[in-house]
C-alpha cells in the first residue's frame, strides 16, 4: 500500500538557436523581397544595377554562419502533414513537427512549449491524458495525477485512503478490512470484534467461551462475589456465572443450620431448607423429625424441650 509515482509529462524540444532564428527571419524577409518588382525607376541615362539573387544571398549567409561555426541543414519533414519544415521546428517523440501541427491527440490543442504525455506513440495534453489513462481513486473516482496508493485491489489518492468509520488517515498501525472497506484498529474492534459477556468490551487476545458467549479470562467471575472459579466449575443462573455458595443463596437452597449449600437430601420446614443432619433441636441437639417439632423465635425445638422451656 505504499504510494507510487505516476508518469511525468515531457516537453517538446525546439531546435531553434539564435542563429537559426536569424535565418528564419532572413528567409521571411527574402521571400517578401522577391514578391516586389525586380526593377525600379531610374533617372535618365543611369544604368540599372543588377539585384543580388536569392541564391547568392543564401550562399553568403551560409558562409557567414559557417565562419561562426554554425552549419545550416534542412529541418526535415513534419510528422503530421509530411511537408518540409522551412522555419521553426519542434522535436518530440523522436520526430520533427511544424509547431502548429504538434497537437493533443484528443482535444487538438497545440502542445508547443507545454508539458505533454506520450501513449502509443501519440501526444496528449496533461488533462486529457489523466482523464483517459490515469488510475482512478476508489473514493472520489477522480484521476490520480501524482502519487498512487494501492490497497484492497484498488487505487487511491493517498489522502483519500482513510478509515471508513471515523475518517482518520491510517498511521503505522495499518488498517483492517471488512466487506471491502478499510477500518482503523480501534473502530474495527469496536464494530466487529466479539464483545466480552462481562465488561462488554472487545475481546482481542485470550478469551474463555462459556454461557453461549466469550469472556476475558479476568471477567469470568462469580456475579455476586467476583471471585474466580479456581475449581474450574461454576453455576449458571439467568445467563450469569455464580460460585456454588451464591448460586444456592439465590436459589434459596442454603442450609439454615450450617449455612452451606444443600446439594443432596433436604428437609424443608417453616420455609427453610436443612441438611437432614442439621435439622435438630436447638436445646437438646436431638435430630428432629418432620411433623414432630415446634418453632419458637426462629429456632426449632423438639416437643419435649419446647414444652419445658416455653410452657
Amino acid at each position: 500500500s505504499s504510494p507510487t509515482q505516476v508518469p511525468q509529462p515531457l516537453l517538446p524540444s525546439p531546435a531553434t538557436t539564435a542563429a537559426a532564428q536569424q535565418l528564419d527571419e532572413l528567409l521571411a524577409d527574402l521571400g517578401h523581397m522577391q514578391s516586389k518588382p525586380a526593377t525600379v525607376g531610374l533617372g535618365a541615362g543611369e544604368p540599372a544595377e543588377p539585384k543580388p539573387s536569392l541564391d547568392n544571398m543564401l550562399g553568403s549567409l551560409t558562409r557567414d554562419l559557417q565562419e561562426l561555426g554554425i552549419t545550416a541543414t534542412p529541418a526535415g519533414a513534419c510528422a503530421a502533414c509530411r511537408k518540409p519544415i522551412a522555419g521553426k521546428v519542434l522535436t518530440a517523440l523522436g520526430k520533427t513537427w511544424h509547431p502548429e501541427h504538434f497537437v493533443c491527440a484528443c482535444c487538438g490543442q497545440e502542445l508547443g512549449g507545454r508539458p505533454f504525455f506520450e501513449r502509443g506513440g501519440r501526444a496528449y495534453c496533461e488533462e486529457d491524458y489523466h482523464q483517459a489513462f490515469s488510475p482512478r481513486c476508489a473514493y472520489c473516482a477522480g484521476p490520480i495525477r501524482e502519487k498512487v496508493l494501492t490497497a484492497l485491489d484498488q487505487t487511491w489518492h493517498p489522502e483519500h485512503f482513510f478509515c471508513a468509520h471515523c475518517g482518520k488517515v491510517f498511521g503505522d498501525d495499518g488498517f483492517h478490512e471488512r466487506s471491502g472497506k478499510p477500518y482503523c484498529r480501534q473502530d474495527f474492534l469496536a464494530m466487529f470484534a466479539p464483545k466480552c459477556q462481562g465488561c462488554e468490551l472487545p475481546v482481542m487476545d485470550n478469551y474463555l467461551s462459556a454461557l453461549q458467549g466469550v469472556w476475558h479470562p479476568e471477567c469470568f467471575v462469580c456475579a455476586e462475589c467476583l471471585s474466580s472459579f479456581t475449581s474450574g466449575s461454576f453455576f449458571e443462573m439467568e445467563g450469569r456465572p455464580y460460585c456454588e455458595l451464591h448460586f444456592h443463596q439465590r436459589q434459596g437452597s442454603i442450609c439454615h443450620g450450617c449455612g452451606h449449600p444443600v446439594t443432596g437430601r433436604c428437609v424443608t420446614a417453616a420455609g427453610r431448607k436443612y441438611h437432614p443432619e442439621h435439622f435438630i433441636c436447638a436445646y437438646c441437639l436431638g435430630q428432629l423429625q418432620k411433623g414432630t417439632f415446634r418453632e419458637h423465635g426462629d429456632k426449632m425445638y423438639c416437643q419435649a424441650c419446647h414444652d419445658k422451656l416455653f410452657l
